[in-house]
């Protein structure tokens, strides 16, 4: 299945790619939490570790875990009316 460009999307494709990014925002940022939260106890109760940077490094990638451009998406909704 090949990706599209945001602009190639219909108005009804368009809005179910910003529910999907917005409970997918949601799902990461308690994700994110969680693996700080991990991190944090893992200093507590050790010291900095090899193993303390593996969540650091499942932050970093869910962070910059999007397909297309968050501002993109925003600007066509405007654009379009539909939000």
């Amino acid at each position: 299945m090949e990706q599209k460009n945001l602009s190639e999307l219909t108005d009804e494709e368009l809005l179910q790619e910003a529910k999907k990014r917005k409970s997918a925002a949601i799902t990461n940022a308690i994700l994110i939490g969680f693996l700080i939260g991990v991190v944090f106890f893992s200093v507590m109760k050790n010291s900095l570790g090899f193993l303390t940077l593996i969540p650091l490094f499942f932050i970093y990638k869910l962070t910059n875990n999007s397909k297309y451009n968050n501002q993109e998406l925003e600007n066509l909704l405007k654009e379009r009316g539909l939000k």
